[in-house]
Formats: structure tokens, sequence, C-alpha cells
């Protein structure tokens, strides 16, 4: 047979391979596409932070770059910080030209920052970190400078008290795209964060959608949902999320499908290595560490101290599968929406199964209060987190526990500020004395579920007291903060405060809308 092509199909032929291509050379991680290069960058120190140059963007294709730095690297002028400098774009926190101001309640500060924070459509640029995405969408701010997954959550909370709807249904088409395109969404729109998600808030994004625009949203993304929930139970591929109960049960945990330093923190991963004696399996746990969102806490340790005895993968945590929970309650809505009766009961059956569970291997009842539970000694964490008021947030907990759990509030959580995350002081950032804007919101609401409206006024007056005075004396709407030591300006942890910031932002105006200003 004898193939002959017009001209145009010619093109399209040629076009096709080029995106291909490009595609490939775009989704690979800086690791991969710089090699010894990138190495030498991060463990010599270039920048003091090892983002920085994971995010530099190239300035020629890296084939290239590479050859240029092969033919010089050995040379007695040779100057690494010079070379980077001169082939690559550095890309720097973009806030730090904005300037706040003064006049301005924090309210109006915020609502003048969400342009300063979008970002719009980027064309792919071969060896980039950033993955395109097709709509504008928000970031968290400082170093961060692409989407974050569970965070935009709660950033949309503040989007919608804003009126900025269309950002709302433009970020959720985005992480829709990412779900179609890698088969889930990863921890950020960057080639380094494929190989895992971060905590599954899509379902609960598409509530708030679906408050504006109606349930027929749940059909419109029911595609999606399933994806996403093919992710995180295996059935898309074994990514080891699940995890099979001795009595049948099967429950999640996080799971990072690589066992190397990540590579935004390749010098302190690898430098952490040469206290264990399995370094893959401490750069498996750190990374499923940032799978969880809290990257990092003693929550996660064996020792409960030390970061080196990470052991993530070994937990079940708690709010995790309530989001699952969540998960499957929104495909039943979605089969609903589409009319299939039968596969609707299918997963609300399979909900009530888990909420049965999660009440069954999360629950201590000595105390009152819902842990992690750990596959390796088979019981509960002893680590008392905030986590635990996820099963009042997704309203999981029977009603007969919100009065224990209320004493446990006001006696372990409840601090000047708002709620502290642990009740350790570990150094990192998801430990003491450190409070986040997405834990308050998810133990005021879910105070408010069940009634106990006084409490959930008084940690929401203390969080917004504390952000307002932050902000008055620095101008900066702050990533965390001290909850403990209200008169210091923000919280510490792996890397230094960042400000901007997306869920933040988000959390006070809602909170403001609900209970006012300071």
């Amino acid at each position: 047979m004898t193939w002959t092509y017009t001209k145009a199909t010619f093109m399209i032929i040629v076009a096709n391979m080029l995106a291909l291509a490009l595609k490939a050379q775009t989704e690979e991680t800086p690791d991969l596409v710089f090699g010894n290069l990138f190495t030498q960058v991060q463990m010599e120190r270039v920048f003091p932070d090892n983002k920085t140059f994971v995010d530099a963007v190239p300035k020629a294709p890296p084939h290239q770059i590479l050859a240029s730095y092969l033919a010089s690297k050995d040379r007695a002028d040779f100057s690494l910080s010079d070379f980077v400098s001169a082939n690559f774009h550095i890309i720097g926190p973009k806030e730090s030209h904005y300037i706040t101001d003064s006049t301005q309640t924090v309210v109006q500060h915020i609502n003048r920052l969400w342009s300063v924070l979008t970002r719009m459509p980027e064309e792919p640029v071969p060896g980039s970190s950033i993955l395109p995405l097709p709509y504008p969408y928000i970031v968290p701010g400082g170093r961060f400078n692409e989407i974050y997954y569970w965070d935009s959550y709660f950033t949309m909370l503040g989007l919608q008290v804003s009126g900025q709807q269309e950002m709302v249904e433009n970020m959720v088409k985005n992480f829709a795209y990412m779900i179609d395109k890698f088969g889930h969404i990863p921890n950020g729109n960057r080639s380094y964060f494929l190989s895992r998600s971060q905590p599954p808030f899509f379902s609960l994004m598409l509530e708030l959608l679906a408050e504006d625009q109606g349930n027929e949203v749940y059909g419109i993304y029911k595609d999606q949902l399933l994806k996403e929930y093919a992710y995180w139970m295996d059935k898309s591929g074994k990514t080891n999320h699940l995890v099979n109960m001795p009595d049948s049960t099967k429950l999640n945990r996080y799971y990072d499908q690589y066992a190397i330093p990540r590579q935004e923190s390749y010098f302190e991963d690898s430098t952490m290595a040469r206290l264990v004696s399995n370094p893959p399996a401490l750069y498996r746990n750190l990374r499923s560490g940032a799978e969880s969102g809290w990257d990092f806490s003693s929550r996660w340790m064996a020792d409960g101290q030390h970061l080196h005895t990470i052991e993530t993968t070994r937990i079940l945590p708690v709010d995790l599968n309530c989001l699952l929970y969540h998960l499957e309650l929104t495909i039943a809505k979605a089969y609903k929406q589409t009319g299939d009766k039968q596969k609707e009961h299918k997963y609300r059956h399979i909900a009530k199964s888990r909420k049965t569970a999660i009440n069954h291997f999360f629950y201590n009842k000595h105390d009152g209060w819902y842990y992690d539970y750990n596959i390796r000694t088979k019981q509960l964490s002893k680590e008392k987190t905030i986590a635990g008021m996820t099963p009042f947030f997704l309203n999981i907990a029977p009603e007969k526990a919100i009065k224990r759990a209320v004493y446990v509030l006001k006696k372990d959580f409840l601090r000047s500020g708002g709620v502290v995350t642990t009740l350790k002081v570990s150094g990192e950032q998801w430990d003491a004395p450190n409070g986040w804007a997405p834990l308050q919101w998810m133990t005021v609401k879910g105070l408010r579920n069940y009634g106990e409206h006084a409490l959930a006024e008084n940690i929401a007056k203390r969080w917004i007291a504390l952000n307002t005075r932050v902000f008055q004396n620095t101008g900066k709407m702050m990533e965390k903060y001290n909850v403990m030591d209200s008169s210091l300006d923000a919280g510490g942890g792996e890397y230094p405060a960042q400000d901007g910031f997306g869920w933040s932002n988000g959390v006070l105006l809602k909170l403001i809308r609900i209970y006012g200003e300071y």
C-alpha cells in the first residue's frame, strides 16, 4: 500500500509530533531534564530555597543548556551561580512589588489582592516545570507561584464572598482538566508534583459551585469525580492508597508514587537520608507527608518528635477518610442527576459503610476524640491533632459525640489566637504553636454543624482578631499564625513564613462574613 499526504495533512502530523515532544519535555521533572546540573545546583545551595531552581524557566532548549554546561563546568573560571543566571529566568515571589494601602481595612486589602494572586493560562516552555492550565487561577502567594489542590478550596470560600464566582468556576475547570489529563489532581501544577495529590477537596469545590449554579453541577462533573475516586481507590492503577483492614474494611492513606528526594527540597531530603538505614523509605514517607498537606507534623513521626522517623504510609489519616466519604456521597449525587438510581444507591451504601468504619477505627471512646490509625501498631495514633474535628466538619460523627469534643477543644486546643494544630512543639510547621486557616474553618464549621455556636464564634473571633492585628502590624496576610503567642506576626516552620496568602484570605473573608470584622 502506498501512503500519500497532502501538504496540509503533513503539517498536521508534524504539529502533532511536536506537541507530543513538547508534552514530554514539559511533564518531565527538573531532575530528569537537567540531570547532574540539577543535582549540583541543589546540593551546592546556589539558592537558599531549593524550590527556586525547580521553578526557574530555561532561556534556551534544555539540550543546549546541558551541552553548554558539560563544555564549561570543568573550567577553572566556571561559576555555577553565573551559569544558572545566564541560562534561566528566576521566578521570584511576585507579591514583593505589591504595596499595601495602609488606609484600607483587611477586607478591602484582600479584595484588592485577588488580582495580584491571579495567574493567567501559560504557554508551555520546554524544560519548565509548570504544567499549563487552560483557565485563570489563584496562587497562594510568596514562594508559591502555582495552583495548589487543597489550598484552593479555602481560597474559593473567600472568592465566593468577594463575588468572584467566575474565578471559582475557572479553578474547578482547571482541576477537572488535570483529572482528565493526569488521572488525578496533582499537589500543584508543577511536573515535580505529578507523583502525588493532596487532600481530596474536589467534591467540596463542586458543592461550592452548586450553591451558585444548582445541583446540575454534580452531573456535569460526574466523570471527573469517578476518576478522582479511582485514583484514591487504586482503580486507575495501583497507587497504594488503599489499605485492607483485618475485617475486610477498605480505608485509605497517603502514598506518593516516588521514593526519591523531593525535587523542591532535594538538599534537605538528601541530607536527612544520612540519618536512616533505608533512604528510599524515608523519601517516600516525606513525599507522602507532602501529599497530606500537613508537611510536616508529629502526627506522621514514629517517635512523635524527629522528622527522620516519619512513617506517613503506615498511618490511616482520619481527615483523608472523611474527605473520601464526602466524595462517595457526591458521586451518589452525580448519579442522581444523571438518573442512575442503582449507582446512586450503590455509592450511598459505600459512603455509609465508610462512615461506620470511621466511627469504629478512628474514634477513641475513652477521651471522646478522633485519631489517626497506625497500621504498624494496629492501634490509634498517640498524637492528638485538630484533624479530629473533620468528622464533625463533614457530618460523620454521631450527635452524642459533640459534647465531649467541645470539652477536648476547650481543654487541649483552644488558644488566644484560635485552635492550635497539635499539642506538640516539634519545630515542624504543622505542630504547635501554629494555627492554620483551613483547620480553623473546619473546626468552626464542624461546631456549627452540631449546634455549638458559642464555641464556634469564640474560635472564629480569636482568629479574626489575630489575623487583623498581624495585618495592621505588617500589611500582610500570612500563610500560618502563632496562635499561642499572638504578639508574634507569623508562625515558624520548614521555610520562612509566606505572605499573600490564598487560604488565609479566603477563610478570613468567610469568617468575617459570618461574625463581622474585629
